[in-house]
């Protein structure tokens, strides 16, 4: 049986394998990754940029391992975690979080150096400084007025882990610590997704067991999203080999959730044009979440077939894998990556996962041994007042 330790190793090793995967073919449709690479499948890819003058890519550089700020965010949770020692709230955005971006030097390997991780994140997570920070606003709202987008949802995956085997406090932990970066369907993809990591953590639990929590705790665009994705891949199971296929039929079952489409890149000739991208709706829903789950759906839970076709349907390529790697990692732990991929991922970004992992369970640990003694407490009380 895999251990809480196992477990918790394959949340991080997940999120980094589908993150650094993913993040060679990020924003580009699934046609493009077709004509440009076939098909991506291992650590050992280029970036489609890496051929590109360095101005035109940011100086960034990506592929063969190396990690975005998904999982760079994944981990700054993990340490406020380590910090506080307790379960979150919005207020531990405002303060802990600031503090992990901002104030905090970490090796970012996208840039090759040390520095505040701000200076890498995209714009609606340097909104968690802006509003936090400089506007010193309420914490519950700090989310209130960013652009609604994934971005909280995919470095979630931790408060599933110190909710391990209950969906619905990690359902209600992630929705309030997340209040304080992100609103409407951005922050309910965040409360879903800790749930189905929490609900992975369960023994013998299956794919469906996790799809099944899921849509007993999403709520409006989301859960329809979830349910008609995950509806089409068990229509599907039968064609699952039919990549094409599978990628048609599951974007057209996104499209009434996530209009934007293909058209996931911003340029001057869109600017001013009214659309409904990442606009809050209660009738919107992302679409790397649903992707995730449908994938794993179509190929049973199995871990590298769900992350890899996630990846190469396209668009947001990295965090599809991420959100994928967190709930199968949870299910299955770390050995669906082998020693050689987990040492590229540990050396190519300088991040000690295995001593993360130990770390991380120690205070997950304690923290979940505290709700036991609540709720003792509380059932004691209880008894004696009925």
């Amino acid at each position: 049986m895999l251990s809480f330790l196992d477990r918790i190793r394959g949340v991080l090793y997940g999120t980094a394998f589908g993150d650094a995967i993913g993040a060679t073919i990020e924003k580009l449709s699934h046609d493009q990754i077709v004509d440009k690479f076939g098909r991506i499948e291992t650590l050992d890819s280029p970036w489609y940029k890496s051929e590109w003058p360095a101005s035109m890519r940011n100086n960034r550089q990506r592929g063969y391992g190396i990690v975005t700020d998904d999982t760079l965010m994944t981990i700054a949770l993990t340490n406020i975690y380590r910090n506080t020692e307790r379960h979150l709230d919005a207020w531990d955005m405002a303060d802990g979080m600031v503090k992990e971006i901002a104030f905090k030097d970490t090796y970012i390997p996208e840039m090759g150096r040390e520095d505040r991780l701000i200076e890498r994140l995209f714009y609606p997570e340097k909104w968690i400084f802006q509003r936090h920070s400089l506007a010193n606003c309420e914490p519950r709202e700090g989310g209130v007025g960013n652009m609604i987008n994934c971005g909280a949802a995919m470095y979630i995956a931790p408060i599933g882990i110190v909710n391990a085997c209950n969906p619905r406090a990690a359902y209600n932990e992630a929705i309030d610590f997340a209040s304080g970066h992100q609103a409407s369907y951005g922050l309910e993809a965040a409360g879903v997704l800790a749930a189905c990591v929490a609900m992975a953590f369960k023994p013998n639990v299956t794919i469906d067991d996790i799809v099944e929590a899921a849509l007993s705790l999403a709520k409006d665009g989301t859960r329809m999203a979830i349910y008609d994705m995950c509806e089409k891949a068990r229509m599907l199971k039968n064609r699952k080999d039919d990549h094409v296929l599978v990628v048609k039929e599951f974007q057209k079952s996104i499209s009434p959730y996530s209009p934007m489409g293909d058209d996931v890149n911003r340029s001057i000739d869109n600017v001013g044009n009214p659309s409904n991208y990442y606009t809050p709706s209660r009738l919107g829903s992302i679409e790397e979440l649903p992707f995730a789950l449908a994938y794993a759906v179509l190929h049973e839970g199995d871990f590298r077939r769900t992350i890899i076709d996630g990846v190469n349907s396209g668009r947001d390529t990295d965090s599809i894998g991420v959100m994928a790697g967190v709930i199968l990692g949870a299910m299955h732990g770390d050995s669906y990556i082998t020693e050689e991929e987990k040492d590229l991922l540990k050396d190519k970004n300088r991040i000690p996962f295995d001593q993360l992992a130990i770390e991380f369970s120690r205070t997950a640990k304690s923290i979940i041994m505290k709700d036991f003694k609540f709720e003792e407490s509380r059932r004691n009380n209880v008894e004696r007042i009925f």
